[in-house]
């Protein structure tokens, strides 16, 4: 008896901690929502080890050179775009459970192929196909993501970003072990790893009840989002701001090793820093973002955002270390809230604006643009930040500042349509 109450007390205990954190707005409530973000956890924690370390892998284990593998990126990363809008309509038709459950396992079969790449051309086919699976796997998660989001979508996605970042650095640790051990068997583990995480979130997405696809309205068009000018320009708008994720993670890390006196433990300390602020703010970043007016505001914010934290960095160029050090961690910091709430803005506008008997086509096309910005923005921002200096940073923070300017007249026009304003209505 006295181990029975023991076991009932802790597991009261449990609960009452539990629905602490629910009410706090730390955990999602049981049900498919924590369901998603759990499998949206473990997915990324395969996906993070692997990102951290694949240049390494390709390099050190499989034997391709620097410019090898950037060709075969970049090539990877442009064939996969091809695959998000088909997917995402056949997500809308026939279920997103069942074809989201089949490009995690097409995903994880992918990713162990790798064991077998020994040569670039079969290293080009490989990334080709692991960027087809990839950009189908996000197309139909995106009808589960609507569908499931409940009464608060805004809190649900904000949820779910720091969920992802979390396991991201969560798997950046992994990969740092298995990067210092830097053998062939390490790596190909870490591969393994990676595909095993595809098939284990696969396990946890089967969980979740089948959502019914939504019934199309008479006289829509098959690929209306093709032919939805609106979305189309704010797609566009989305992929040059996206284009702010390559800073911190490509341009930073290479300003700081050769253009700075600030210490090269520092590329890490960024990304760490980076990472802990989006965990802990992302939900707040997206409270009350749950209207096209005021995700435009938080993303016309956030261009002001990239501009002050760009001219921070600029400046560290010829400072001494310590203040070199001080000004990057600082610009670290203002650039992560404009991601804050650029993604608040991005993610309740792809939404939103879509209509919800195709959020699968959808989010296939607005996956067009940060795909597209996903190749272009190294190459740019590398030759405007890293060979522009000062004036170079400058110049690419007022890119950023003009788009989330522009970004208020295009929501207004895409509200104001008459298709948009029928899907509402439905």
């Amino acid at each position: 008896m006295t181990e029975q109450r023991e076991t009932h007390r802790a597991g009261g205990g449990s609960r009452r901690a539990e629905e602490w954190l629910v009410g706090r707005g730390v955990l999602l409530e049981r049900g498919p929502r924590r369901t998603l973000a759990v499998a949206s956890f473990v997915n990324m924690t395969g996906s993070g080890v692997f990102m951290v370390s694949a240049g390494l892998f390709y390099t050190r284990s499989v034997g391709l050179s620097v410019a090898q593998v950037g060709l075969g990126m970049g090539v990877g990363g442009l064939v996969g775009l091809l695959s998000g809008i088909p997917v995402g309509h056949l997500a809308d038709r026939r279920g997103p459970r069942e074809v989201y459950l089949a490009t995690l396992t097409v995903q994880g079969a992918v990713m162990a192929t790798l064991v077998l790449v020994r040569s670039f051309w079969l290293f080009v086919v490989a990334v080709s196909l692991m960027q087809l699976a990839g950009s189908a796997s996000q197309a139909a998660r995106g009808p589960l993501v609507r569908g499931f989001a409940g009464p608060r979508p805004a809190r649900f996605r904000a949820h779910l970003r720091a969920t992802v970042n979390l396991a991201a650095a969560s798997g950046a640790v992994f990969a740092a072990l298995v990067v210092q051990l830097d053998s062939r068997a390490a790596y190909l583990c870490l591969v393994l790893g990676n595909a095993l995480s595809f098939l284990a979130a696969a396990a946890v997405v089967r969980r979740l009840p089948r959502l019914a696809p939504v019934a199309v309205p008479s006289g829509t068009g098959r690929w209306t989002a093709l032919k939805d000018g609106p979305y189309l320009l704010v797609t566009a708008l989305d992929g040059v701001m996206s284009m702010q994720g390559t800073v911190l993670v490509f341009v930073m890390p290479l300003w700081i090793v050769g253009h700075t006196h600030a210490p090269r433990w520092l590329v890490g300390a960024t990304v760490l820093l980076n990472t802990a602020l989006v965990v802990a703010f992302q939900v707040r970043a997206g409270r009350g973002v749950d209207t096209g007016a005021a995700a435009a505001v938080v993303w016309r914010r956030s261009g002001w955002a990239f501009l002050a934290a760009m001219a921070l960095a600029g400046v560290s160029g010829g400072m001494p270390g310590w203040a070199a050090a001080a000004l990057l961690l600082s610009a670290t910091a203002v650039h992560t809230l404009g991601e804050l709430w650029q993604a608040a803005g991005s993610f309740e506008l792809r939404y939103r604006l879509a209509p919800a008997h195709a959020q699968g086509q959808y989010s296939g096309v607005f996956r067009l643009g940060s795909g597209l910005a996903g190749v272009v923005a190294p190459s740019l921002l590398g030759l405007l930040c890293l060979s522009g200096g000062e004036l170079g940073w400058l110049a690419a923070g007022g890119v950023f500042v003009a788009v989330g300017s522009a970004v208020p007249f295009a929501v207004r026009w895409a509200e104001r349509t008459g298709a948009r304003e029928a899907a509402a209505a439905g």
